[in-house]
């Protein structure tokens, strides 16, 4: 996701930009530009998705649950919170963190035209919470209720949000029927894709290493329990027993799972046929080396993995579940399938046999795919929106702090002319 936001950061010369990264670490820090200030003092560089970068995460939440306190003050928020996941079946201590990692991250000393909370969760309650700004953002990437989000968890932290950003229209229903009441405040702003810099990266030197001769799988994703990599597992197990070319399945990414995944490849004597990939700077050679690039989870907001396939012309296999079902016509530009092993192998075989149709689907695809400086635009326009109605507001005080008139109807018209002003500065 960052090697798209990092061209946000190069777009806007005219404004001074600051960054914050929660967890305090991440691999890719060096890619920021240097016009960025990084407000992080001790930074690590290195993936939440590693075992070390798992043990800094836990020693930053530590120290914000111990060492600032947030664990006491926020001690009836995690058992409350704690017995209500327990009754619905679904345990999330991720979820409970973010409210410690933010309260126990140190609250920005200097107040920002535009705060914008780019990851819902912890970001968000961040930004809610401990950034004094003139107008705050939120963005929503994933359905927020199957994610294990809602009222109890945020605490009213949409409330101090001026917009709430979603990156598609299916993601946006999800969030609404959790808050109806922010409907005026919610639009729709589509992935941020740098499709250039994504064609230019995958001509680079990379790209797969061994000499395999049959049919490459890809699959891109953090090893979690919702991307369902199980179904991997048992897919490929299938595949074995049906397919007459060889076929060898890539997964790129890191996560809690990979030791579990690793002991299911071991036992199920898939070492040569499952290829787990751990995270690379550079994944787009790999896009463009793969035959196929399968997305298959249980639940999306908006795929960023299926989008860059789609930039590469890849043919896509992804299953029929919310976020993959709006990138993907079935048949037109790509498949769909249900996440079943049988289902996911059979379309599989048949992309095999049937080329034609999947070069047709790739660049049916890239057609598809929005242009990033689209959304940069929209994202400019509105924020020349919120700086206008500012004014405009100003200009309202101003006019009746002055009383120009005893006259009402004068002064009525100098608001009426500083409304059609506003009219003309928005369209």
């Amino acid at each position: 996701m960052f090697l798209h936001v990092k061209s946000v950061l190069f777009s806007f010369p005219q404004y001074e930009i600051s960054v914050f990264v929660l967890t305090g670490q991440g691999e890719l820090i060096h890619q920021i530009p240097d016009s960025v200030t990084l407000l992080n003092k001790n930074y690590k560089d290195v993936s939440v998705l590693t075992s070390k970068g798992r043990m800094e995460l836990m020693k930053t939440i530590l120290r914000a649950g111990i060492l600032k306190g947030a664990f006491f003050r926020r001690f009836s928020y995690l058992i409350k919170n704690s017995v209500n996941m327990k009754q619905q079946g679904r345990f999330l201590p991720d979820k409970l963190l973010w409210r410690i990692l933010a309260d126990g991250a140190p609250t920005m000393p200097k107040e920002y035209d535009l705060a914008v909370a780019y990851l819902e969760g912890g970001a968000t309650y961040y930004v809610a919470d401990r950034v004094k700004a003139k107008k705050k953002a939120a963005f929503i990437h994933i359905d927020y209720k199957k994610a294990g989000y809602g009222e109890k968890l945020d605490l009213g932290c949409y409330e101090k949000i001026d917009r709430i950003f979603t990156v598609s229209d299916e993601v946006k229903e999800h969030f609404l029927e959790v808050y109806p009441k922010y409907q005026n405040k919610v639009s729709v702003f589509h992935n941020l894709l740098d499709m250039d810099n994504v064609r230019t990266m995958a001509e680079k030197p990379g790209g797969f290493q061994d000499d395999f001769k049959g049919i490459r799988l890809l699959t891109v994703g953090r090893l979690v329990a919702q991307k369902r990599y199980d179904m991997v597992i048992q897919t490929m197990i299938l595949l074995k027993q049906k397919s007459k070319k060889p076929i060898r399945w890539y997964i790129m990414g890191e996560g809690e799972l990979r030791t579990k995944l690793e002991q299911q490849i071991s036992e199920n004597h898939l070492t040569e046929d499952v290829i787990l990939l751990g995270v690379k700077e550079n994944p787009f050679p790999y896009y463009k080396q793969c035959d196929i690039y399968v997305h298959a989870t249980g639940y999306e907001g908006k795929s960023i993995a299926i989008q860059e396939a789609q930039i590469l012309k890849k043919p896509i296999l992804a299953t029929d579940c919310s976020g993959n079902r709006e990138q993907i016509e079935q048949g037109i530009d790509g498949r769909l399938c249900i996440l079943t092993p049988e289902s996911i192998s059979n379309e599989i075989l048949w992309m095999i046999e049937h080329p034609k149709e999947c070069q047709s689907y790739g660049e049916k695809a890239e057609k598809k795919v929005l242009q990033s400086n689209k959304a940069l635009e929209e994202f400019e326009n509105w924020h020349k929106d919120l700086m206008v109605w500012e004014h405009f507001q100003d200009e309202l005080e101003r006019i009746s702090g002055e009383n120009i008139s005893d006259n009402s109807h004068e002064l009525d018209n100098e608001k009426y002319l500083c409304t059609q002003k506003l009219s003309r500065n928005l369209v």
